[in-house]
């Protein structure tokens, strides 16, 4: 048996050293088309609200924001009107999202276009439609993911500090085949890879040292997400850090703050002839009548309403006001770090804590924004393998009541045993370990916590909850994601403030290892 193992470790270690020793385009295109197989496989389950009428759900969203970009001029794309009804999926998102409804929607008027046909084309929903559909963001994913995070990995392992080439192969894999992603824009609905592509790209540019590209790469995810804010404090810390330790950082951050007002300006331009139209576009991005939470999201304001109810105690104004308050204290650490201490590594840990803070404690979280984190999580996966594999473990569990809404349990069983698989990996028994967790909560609470994340799954597909509590088992799933966030959050805080003592972090890593 043990002759056995050591030809199959030795098989599954020659092919991982083919990938690499071929190259970074040869591991790159292995990888990315068995990428693409599993997006479309996913694509062929259901979708955000299919045979739901009147709404239908994100799909439907989507697919009428090309209807109206494709039959109606520009400036009447965020106005309600009786071609424009905002009340039924009004667009909600800054104007590159219309730009890429309006192309998207050409494409489909091209060759289908009673599915975007106004008026008529409401709940379309025949299978030709949904083909054209799902192949738009098959080929955003494509055109702007896929070439972004080869631009990240090119730059992250061409640094001196560098020196794992064998990693390469398996971090291309954890960007590509992101389970929580793949499901949401392949099966759900959504096109969350072009603003994360955009983003990816702002950080490769800016690890190179190409701040200007990565300001205009930031900005193109802003103005494509307002979600895409949640990476603003460690966007802006980090830039001025670097601005305040050059020769002239007052004429730095000028350039900076020129640039970043004129690509705004070139993307609004279309409304930028009146107040008033850019109040209108405004006034779509900010949803403050929905309440401080919709469904059930693994966030402060969810968790906590079990025992306060933040609705009833207090107004949409003073919550506002006090989940702003709580996002930008739970930012300063991070950002305070990255001003004083500006380095790449701390860029992207900055960019997880800063994410997690809106993510707990902003107003209106979805479910999906748990991406935003996940992202420079998964882009710290060889850094930080263990905080990758816990976080995504519970990222997905967050998202389970949605996905099961959706009926793409298949599809999220199949994604999680993939994302086993791929921990499995040669190179992950080689990665230096930095489970903190481990010694912090010791094994068994450990074990204890993995039992109930495989229990909540049995039990929410195959039981029912009492009547006189519906959302019981939503509600035990938030708590138990929103506990394991918290405690992500507080130890990647350390972490970035830790980057600034090298000699007592490495004295510590030894403890905790």
């Amino acid at each position: 048996m043990g002759k056995e193992k050591k030809v199959r470790d030795s098989a599954s270690d020659d092919c991982w050293w083919w990938l690499v020793q071929n190259g970074t385009s040869a591991v790159f295109i292995t990888i990315g088309l068995f990428a693409l197989l599993v997006r479309v496989a996913v694509s062929l389950h259901p979708y955000s609200g299919a045979g739901n009428p009147p709404k239908f759900g994100d799909y439907e969203a989507q697919r009428h924001w090309m209807e109206i970009t494709t039959n109606l001029p520009v400036k009447e794309w965020y106005r309600n009107s009786s071609s424009n009804d905002l009340s039924y999926w009004g667009l909600d998102y800054p104007p590159l999202t219309a730009y890429q409804s309006f192309i998207h929607g050409l494409f489909l008027k091209f060759f289908h276009p009673e599915s975007v046909a106004l008026f008529t084309s409401r709940g379309h929903e025949s299978y030709l439609g949904k083909l054209f559909m799902r192949w738009t963001v098959l080929s955003s994913d494509a055109l702007i993911f896929f070439p972004a995070v080869l631009y990240f990995i090119v730059v992250h392992y061409n640094q001196p500090s560098r020196s794992h080439k064998s990693e390469l192969a398996w971090h291309i894999a954890a960007l590509l085949l992101s389970p929580c992603l793949i499901l949401i824009d392949h099966g759900h609905f959504q096109f969350n890879c072009i603003s994360l592509g955009f983003t990816i790209g702002a950080v490769a540019g800016i690890l190179s040292g190409k701040d200007l590209v990565g300001s205009v790469l930031y900005c193109l995810a802003l103005n494509h997400k307002q979600m895409s804010a949640y990476f603003a404090p460690a966007f802006f810390s980090h830039l001025l850090g670097k601005c305040l330790r050059r020769k002239y950082p007052i004429f730095e951050v000028l350039k900076l703050g020129l640039l970043v007002i004129g690509t705004f300006a070139a993307v609004w331009w279309p409304y930028l002839y009146s107040t008033q139209s850019i109040l209108e576009v405004l006034s779509r991005l900010a949803p403050f009548e929905r309440g401080i939470f919709e469904d059930y999201v693994a966030n402060f304001w969810c968790a906590s309403s079990v025992l306060i109810k933040w609705k009833r105690l207090f107004t949409t104004e003073s919550l506002k006001l006090i989940s702003f308050t709580a996002t930008v204290i739970t930012c300063l650490p991070s950002m305070i770090q990255q001003i004083k201490s500006p380095s790449n590594r701390g860029f992207l840990y900055a960019m997880l804590n800063s994410a997690f803070s809106f993510y707990l404690f902003s107003f209106q979280v979805h479910e999906k924004s748990i991406l935003l984190p996940l992202l420079p999580a998964t882009m710290l996966a060889v850094e930080e393998p263990f905080v990758f594999k816990w976080f995504t473990q519970f990222a997905m569990l967050s998202m389970f009541p949605l996905i099961c809404r959706d009926n793409l349990v298949v599809a999220y069983l199949a994604l999680l045993a993939l994302f086993v698989l791929m921990l499995s990996a040669p190179v992950q028994h080689r990665a230096r370990k930095s489970n903190y967790f481990d010694t912090y909560l010791g094994s068994a609470t450990m074990f204890l916590i993995l039992c109930c994340y495989f229990v909540l799954h049995i039990v929410y597909l195959t039981m029912h909850p009492p009547k006189k509590y519906p959302f019981l088992f939503e509600a035990i799933i938030m708590n138990l994601c929103f506990s394991q966030f918290v405690l992500v959050t507080l130890a990647c805080n350390i972490k970035q403030w830790l980057l600034n003592k090298p000699a007592k972090s490495e004295e510590i890593e030894k403890k905790l290892i």
